[in-house]
């Protein structure tokens, strides 16, 4: 008899599947996440799930169960559900939902839940939730490591240039004190300086070599706000003097001074230094002009850094902003700088671009949209 239940138990869940799929998807529609989906990102394996609660019915064991699922579908359902953009309670409450219909049309078709009806249908379905919730888990930690990684790529990479400017400072110190007017104290000091300096910078290229496959796609949080744009950028001018000083590069702002913008201070620094410190690079002798102004689209700002520079060849304007995209000639370069530029004017809502002619110089480009759209981001 008991055989004889399960059996049909098998013949109703094939039989009736797709209404069962219908009544489930209506009320995994109301999970969050699950709103924007098709029914055919809806289902999933959800069918082939069905397939095999039947078959285990069939066979009246649950012996191969486990197995059969780990070489089957809920393990891909789980990373197909990361992807979707569900959070874990919302994996494991579609197949609690499944259960519930299940339930439900059992009982409504005369038959009862019982003995091994029971205990067959909650070892499929509390297996196929282990193993879709592991995957889920791990893809969610994966992404978790390899953003921290991109994170402190990013940071590592944009250490370089004040590592660099603090470098040269401290060895222009160096050359002026040199020659007996300074004290054994200070020469002492300044040598414990440039080795700690040092040691920085090869911490950083380390991090970098370490990093030097991945993408710059890490999530970026704005935290944005309204300030004076000339100061920021002439405090970074004076923090990298050092840097210019050196190659006679004359580094000029022309922001007005009344100019403000609606943006994230930290990063917007950081894609000025980048743009900068790429002018310097190609600009051995000559200037690198920062400008800005409010355009006409609902308060948007326009920014740029031009230089007067050896420019950049038409066979690589469309890629400079790629990652790891970096000049041939120059090989201390990772081909980061300008991706995260890139990265970080994007996350603004804003837009980058380049002119350049070899021989002639370069103008880097960049928008801030207003700050009624930048808040919407």
């Amino acid at each position: 008899m008991n055989t004889q239940k399960l059996q049909e138990v098998a013949s109703l869940i094939t039989r009736e599947r797709d209404t069962l799929l219908t009544r489930w998807r209506e009320q995994v529609k109301q999970l969050p996440s699950a709103k924007h989906l098709d029914t055919p990102a809806l289902n999933d394996h959800i069918p082939v799930l069905l397939d095999e609660l039947a078959t285990a019915f069939r066979s009246a064991s649950d012996e191969t169960i486990p197995e059969a699922l780990l070489e089957g579908s809920p393990p891909e359902h789980g990373r197909h559900r990361y992807q979707d953009g569900f959070d874990i309670v919302e994996v494991v409450a579609e197949y609690n939902i499944l259960r519930g219909c299940i339930h439900d049309l059992i009982e409504s078709s005369g038959l009862n839940l019982n003995g091994k009806v029971f205990h067959i249908l909650n070892c499929v379905l509390d297996e196929a939730i282990g193993l879709a919730v592991q995957t889920f888990a791990t893809e969610q930690s994966l992404q978790v490591q390899k953003r921290r990684e991109e994170y402190l790529a990013l940071v590592a990479h944009d250490l370089r240039t004040p590592l660099h400017a603090i470098s040269l400072a401290a060895g222009i110190l160096e050359h002026k004190l040199y020659g007996g007017s300074s004290s054994p104290e200070t020469a002492k000091m300044l040598k414990i300086l440039q080795r700690n300096v040092e040691n920085l910078n090869s911490l950083v290229e380390n991090v970098l070599k370490e990093n030097a496959n991945l993408q710059t796609e890490v999530g970026v949080k704005l935290e944005c706000r309204v300030f004076d744009l000339w100061p920021l950028v002439e405090a970074l001018i004076h923090d990298l003097y050092p840097v210019t000083v050196t190659g006679s590069t004359k580094l000029i702002n022309n922001i007005p001074d009344e100019l403000t913008v609606y943006a994230d201070a930290s990063l917007l620094r950081r894609i000025f230094q980048n743009l900068v410190a790429n002018a310097i690079t190609y600009t051995i002798r000559g200037n690198v002009v920062i400008g800005a102004r409010e355009t006409e689209a609902q308060g948007a700002i326009e920014c740029w850094v031009t230089d007067n520079g050896a420019g950049i060849p038409e066979d690589r304007l469309q890629k400079v902003f790629d990652q790891y995209e970096s000049d041939p000639q120059k090989k201390d370069g990772i081909g980061l700088g300008l991706a995260i530029v890139k990265t970080f004017v994007e996350a603004h809502g804003g837009q980058v671009n380049v002119e350049s002619k070899v021989g002639v110089g370069s103008k880097f480009r960049f928008t801030l949209p207003g700050r009624a759209k930048v808040s919407k981001m």
